[in-house]
């Protein structure tokens, strides 16, 4: 065996051209090759090329003959999308900024691997259900956005390796998946080019799309995404890898929604908060990539890190159809080939760590809701999930309104939106919709006059194919026309509910948003929705119909026909077959093709942009959108001086399932909120105070609206004092204010803050702001049952400590009320790994209690960054010595 630091390179001759590659086969042999997982082959590659100096731990990993411990990881491109890639890109202007104070070159603090930007998380559902839709959302866009698209636009000039999807085009991930993936990267930069397979991060949670292609990849926060950009490993414990074993075929009437939701509920119960998941067994080489790209972008919604699919025939159709050259095709067929990176129905399965069966045959139409991803129910069950969400003395209350002709009932679907890549980028699923769309407005079906309707298209390609086709008409007669290319709905850019719906909502009426999207979490989708449900495009269109949650979807009927005949959802419902008749004759190569080279273009509006060019951007004092950022006006920590935490009170205390919305929102900013008073008083337009998500780049706005969300409960005030939102003491413990407002009282006494929380605190998105919010409110460590993955990294990002309760020790927290004393001991022995802590807590000078705690530090890296204070101190502090 070759040794690890002087790998040698073999060669590979593709259409008369020499490339050289790390053949796998060089370091492990073939039959140890053959029974590692296909994600891990592609781990152990970027090893041996990127960090050789750490494969022999790597290989002792594979060996079973140590414990696991942490992986380098480097990856050859990232992407990000704008709300976390504005805060980043103001990070990089005021780290140059800083950087040059302290006697550094400003130019040294730039991208060192190829960075992409897709805008598609500003535009909202303004307007809908119209022929103007699209073109007016756009124009709102524009205009709320010209000084964050003019700042992109510096950008774009300023740095290197940096390029700009613009706003209009299409979501991060089915831009990945159909132009941006490589599959096998070519290196030109030496004499021969290097090949290797692709290899990337991207700073969103649903980044594991792309695993449905054969490509390595996963989310993380925006401050991984930037230390990875000027050069930093991405570092994780070697993972634990969970075979998904399939077989079986889907019963006719389950779609791929029911498909990814199963699958979601299945891995959330079984735990895999962290692990690889990679798919396997007999049913997989018949299931098509759209489908697996469907299940891999759930990903965080039960909790891993990648949810792989190994590159095979499947994949290979969808690199052609997708307009890749076929010179780009020999290749990916060549290397992958070579690599024994491409898997055959006849090969043997790989050795898992953990193996699950799923017959799919055994799965059926589902819902999930109504509060998160993982609850998914039968469909018929749907009526009854609601209503036991109400007390009693709730269900059987109706509204009547003059702007709707019948009785409102509670569960009144207030918005129905086709939404999000996770179906939008299946043309099976968006073709079903449109079919079934086609049927309904043959018997006269509409969409309930109170449900705010709405289709946004993960690409151009999606509206090429449904418009050559005519299908994309049949949308729009019921009501369900393009409103943006974005994630709109998914995200909460849903817009404002309809005047008289928002009146309802606000005497009482508990209304709900049904969506094609990968994520219901109470009031998420809109501020004034508690109630959410995931589905198929297909029955977003008949709940939009119903128009109501308690509508029983397999009995109840949708409308009559002429003869007075009930007309039932299962008879709107095309079947599969002609679904598939219709996929195999509307897609085509040609639509891909077309706009390969045009998603660099952008509209018109963009194309008017202007911006300067230089190393400093010229930050403007009145600006409400981009502040240099205030958590990099301290200098970095001293690295020498040991971790500690004493002297601490807790702050906010919360139970489980605080996601990363409930801290850090990202919906429309009300007149009222704190957030919309500072805009408000630096001369904002009421019309135009926007999201939460636009105004990244301006801390000021970001840390008022964090811990806002109604949903919170802060178990340190008194009971009848807890709802309504993030409430906490200020330091005299005189006064209840805004989690924001308290903290400043603290601040001002210089006290170290504690949250403390249940299960899976930071799930759901990867906002890095979650993290900074709590960073500038004072908040020191974060004490938990457990933390999902991206916000953990996020915390550590901002030299905020993740810590554990170990075991039960949870349930021994005594009652507090805010005046309590925190003091954790063992920090200055802190090391990768599960580091033992204790916390005591004090109470008028009297210890109340002494729990055990741990430390969840992955890394060496992790660790680095922890000890400077945070990723971007560190950058800066490397920057300043090299």
């Amino acid at each position: 065996m070759t040794s690890p630091l002087t790998l040698e390179r073999s060669s590979l001759v593709i259409n008369d051209r020499l490339y050289h590659f790390i053949d796998l086969t060089n370091i492990v042999p073939l039959v140890q090759l053959q029974a590692l997982p296909y994600s891990i082959r592609i781990l152990l590659e970027n090893v041996a090329r990127c960090s050789p100096q750490t494969l022999p731990e790597f290989l002792n990993y594979l060996s079973a003959n140590s414990s696991p411990g942490e992986v380098e990881f480097y990856p050859d491109r990232l992407m990000f999308h704008d709300t976390t890639c504005l805060p980043a890109l103001a990070d990089f202007a005021a780290m140059r900024d800083l950087t040059a104070e302290l006697g550094g070159d400003p130019r040294a603090i730039n991208p060192h691997i190829p960075a992409v930007l897709t805008i598609d998380h500003s535009v909202i559902v303004e307007s809908y259900a119209n022929a103007d839709a699209l073109e007016d959302n756009l124009k709102f866009d524009f205009r709320r956005n010209a000084e964050r698209y003019r700042f992109i636009r510096w950008a774009e000039k300023s740095l290197d390796n940096f390029r700009v999807i613009p706003p209009g085009t299409g979501i991060i991930h089915l831009m990945n998946l159909e132009t941006i993936a490589e599959v096998v990267t070519v290196d030109e930069r030496e004499a021969i080019p290097l090949l290797h397979a692709d290899c990337m991060i991207a700073t969103d949670s649903h980044t594991p799309m792309i695993n449905a292609l054969g490509v390595l990849g996963w989310g993380v926060g925006g401050l991984e995404g930037q230390a990875a950009l000027v050069g930093e490993p991405v570092t994780l414990r070697f993972p634990d890898v969970v075979g998904i074993c399939v077989s079986g075929e889907l019963p006719p009437d389950v779609s791929d929604s029911d498909l990814a939701l199963h699958i979601t509920r299945l891995l959330r119960e079984s735990g895999v908060v962290g692990k690889f998941v990679e798919f396997t067994g007999p049913a997989l080489h018949s299931m098509p990539l759209e489908s697996r790209a469907t299940i891999a972008n759930m990903a965080p919604e039960y909790g891993a890190t990648v949810v792989f699919f190994p590159f095979d025939q499947r994949s290979a159709e969808y690199v052609n159809m997708t307009g890749r050259s076929e010179e780009k095709q020999e290749i990916i067929r060549s290397y992958m080939q070579h690599q024994h990176l491409w898997r055959h129905p006849e090969d043997r399965q790989p050795d898992f760590t953990q193996r699950i069966e799923l017959d799919l045959g055994s799965i059926e139409p589902s819902v999930a809701g109504p509060y998160n991803p993982h609850q998914q129910i039968p469909l018929s069950d749907s009526p009854k999930s609601f209503m036991e969400t109400l007390k009693v003395s709730e269900r059987a209350l109706q509204w009547q309104h003059d702007d709707y002709p019948q009785p409102i009932q509670q569960g009144a679907v207030a918005i129905a939106a086709i939404t999000s890549c996770t179906t939008t980028a299946n043309p099976c699923l968006v073709i079903q919709a449109a079919l079934f769309a086609r049927n309904a407005a043959k018997y006269g079906l509409q969409p309930k006059p109170w449900v705010k309707t709405s289709f946004s298209p993960g690409s151009r390609a999606v509206t090429d194919y449904l418009g050559e086709s005519g299908l994309l008409s049949e949308l729009e007669k019921v009501g369900f026309d393009v409103a943006g290319y974005g994630c709109m709905t998914c995200i909460g850019s849903s817009g404002a509910l309809q005047p008289a719906m928002e009146n309802l909502v606000s005497d009482g009426l508990q209304a709900v948003c049904v969506l094609s999207g990968n994520r219901n979490f109470p009031r998420r989708v809109n501020p004034s929705l508690g109630h959410g449900y995931l589905t198929s495009p297909a029955l977003v269109i008949a709940w939009a119909i119903a128009g109501n949650m308690q509508h029983d979807m397999l009995n109840d009927p949708l409308g009559y026909d002429e003869h007075h005949q009930p007309v039932l959802m299962r008879d709107l419902m095309p079947a599969r077959e002609e679904v598939e008749r219709w996929v195999t004759r509307v897609m085509k190569r040609e639509h891909y093709l077309q706009r390969r080279n045009l998603i660099w273009q952008g509209t018109p509006h963009w194309q008017q942009i202007e911006a300067p060019g230089s190393v400093h951007y010229p930050w403007e004092s009145t600006s409400t959108y981009l502040r240099r950022p205030g958590y990099l006006e301290r200098l970095p920590r001293d690295p020498d001086e040991p971790l500690s935490l004493n002297n601490a009170r807790a702050f906010l205390w919360f139970g489980d399932d605080v996601t990363t919305d409930h801290i850090s929102p990202a919906g429309a900013i009300s007149a009222g909120s704190l957030a919309g008073q500072w805009l408000l008083e630096h001369h904002e337009d009421p019309q135009d105070l926007n999201l939460y998500s636009t105004r990244r780049s301006n801390h000021e706005v970001m840390v008022r609206g964090a811990f806002t969300n109604k949903a919170l409960s802060n178990r340190l005030l008194p009971a009848d004092k807890r709802g309504g939102g993030g409430y906490a003491w200020d330091a005299s413990h005189q006064q209840i204010l805004p989690a924001f407002e308290a903290a400043q009282t603290w601040h001002a006494t210089d006290t170290p803050l504690v949250v403390l929380a249940g299960e899976r605190y930071g799930a759901g998105s990867s906002r890095d702001w979650a993290a900074k919010a709590q960073a500038l409110m004072g908040v020191k460590a974060v004490i938990a049952n457990s933390f999902e993955r991206i916000h953990r990294t996020n915390l550590i990002g901002m030299g905020i400590l993740p810590l554990h309760f170990i075991a039960d020790e949870a349930d021994k927290l005594p009652e507090m009320d805010g005046t309590e004393v925190l003091d954790i001991t063992g920090l200055e022995m802190i090391a990768p790994g599960a580091t033992p802590l204790v916390l005591y807590i004090r109470r008028g000078g009297r210890q109340i209690a002494a729990l055990n705690l741990e430390a969840v530090i992955d890394s060496q890296q992790e660790l680095r960054y922890l000890r400077y204070g945070g990723i971007l101190p560190f950058v800066i502090q490397q920057t300043l010595t090299e």
